[in-house]
């Protein structure tokens, strides 16, 4: 696996922003976008996906990571959970319920990977790492 050197290098991460795009757009239109509660909760998780992959890589390290990790596949448990509340409401059709389910979906085991691989590597993390030369 090559060096990642900041958090907007991992697939997950991208992968999570586009969820988080779009289900910002989703959640804008129509009787969606009044219903604020479900609206600000499904904004929420799919912003925890993404935040907590960063705040995790950014600690600098892998046990640290890991826990944040696990957090953020919950995340993509709650959004999945959510997209069935939307389309029972009928704020969605079950074309975008598809779509955003199938990118949550492989978010999930994008994060389960990394998880899987730090979880086997001998990797400390970067704040581990000898200062001296």
């Amino acid at each position: 696996m090559a060096t990642i050197t900041c958090f907007e290098d991992i697939e997950a991460w991208k992968k999570g922003r586009k969820l988080t795009k779009n289900i910002y757009s989703i959640t804008s239109a129509g009787r969606f976008a009044k219903d604020y509660s479900l609206r600000d909760q499904m904004r929420k998780a799919s912003v925890s996906i993404i935040s907590n992959i960063a705040e995790g890589f950014e600690r600098g390290g892998t046990r640290e990571f890991l826990q944040f990790l696990a957090m953020a596949k919950g995340s993509v448990g709650e959004v999945k959970s959510q997209l069935y509340v939307a389309l029972d409401q009928g704020y969605i059709q079950e074309k975008s319920f598809d779509s955003l389910y199938a990118l949550a979906s492989e978010s999930g085991k994008m994060i389960a990977g990394l998880m899987n691989y730090l979880g086997r590597s001998k990797i400390k993390g970067s704040k581990y790492k000898s200062t001296r030369n």
